[in-house]
């Protein structure tokens, strides 16, 4: 994946005007909680990526393609084409609670994206998105809406989440089967849902160029996630922390 990435990036940029473009890159360990009983905290490795040069982007571990919009001084909008990993799901070995349920994966999910900026500060962003490798088989919308403040050196990028999450995706990741279902895990079949969710990314520099690089989130999974038998926690905690290098060229 981060070969197709740079491959993108190198070949809009020849298409893109000749200002100078701004990248960042970096890493850093990533963070999830797990509503799952028994389930362990997922810590894995996080690349991190943030580029824009109005016909392409990528914002974290999420690329996308621009094919609609507008950029002026004060405002600027677009419709893109996006692709973003979806780290969620278990393995019966997780827990003891957990044996006899069939292995639930992350998958990675594609579609199209609205964005709109002001002042290079507030901003609205909608997505639609469909699972690209057919795991829960359907599709999942998002809303968020967010700022940029500073104090003292820390620049912070605060933000609210709404998701909708369909019955197919709460059934696949929160769902339990007949054949699944044992005295202590009922079967269930649940309803789609709201997901809400509260983040904020903070940055704070340590060179010119080089700056430690933070992400805090907090969601609120769906009530007919949280009633599944397999949930014990009402919320999934994640963040990053990482050192990141932003360049011009």
């Amino acid at each position: 994946m981060k070969y197709i990435v740079i491959l993108m990036l190198l070949f809009f940029n020849l298409a893109a005007d000749q200002s100078k473009q701004k990248l960042t890159i970096g890493a850093g360990p990533y963070f999830q909680s797990e509503p799952y009983k028994g389930a362990s905290t997922l810590v894995l490795p996080s690349p991190v990526i943030f580029f824009d040069n109005s016909i392409v982007y990528a914002r974290w571990s999420r690329f996308g393609v621009y094919f609609l919009g507008d950029k002026k001084e004060d405002y600027s909008w677009g419709f893109s084409l996006t692709v973003q990993p979806r780290t969620l799901g278990y393995k019966a070995s997780d827990s003891d609670y957990l044996k006899g349920m069939s292995d639930k994966d992350s998958t990675l999910e594609g579609g199209l994206a609205f964005s709109a900026g002001y002042k290079n500060s507030t901003y609205i962003e909608v997505m639609l998105l469909a699972d690209v490798l057919n795991k829960y088989n359907s599709w999942v919308s998002r809303v968020e809406v967010g700022d940029e403040f500073k104090a003292g050196n820390f620049t912070f990028y605060p933000s609210v989440l709404v998701l909708y999450q369909p019955k197919k995706f709460v059934d696949y990741y929160y769902g339990v089967k007949n054949s699944e279902a044992t005295l202590n895990r009922p079967a269930y079949s649940p309803n789609g849902g709201f997901e809400f969710g509260v983040q904020t990314y903070v940055k704070y520099p340590l060179t010119k160029k080089l700056s430690a690089f933070f992400n805090i989130r907090a969601d609120k999974i769906p009530n007919s996630a949280y009633n599944s038998p397999l949930v014990n926690n009402r919320f999934i905690y994640s963040g990053l922390a990482s050192v990141i290098y932003t360049f011009e060229y």
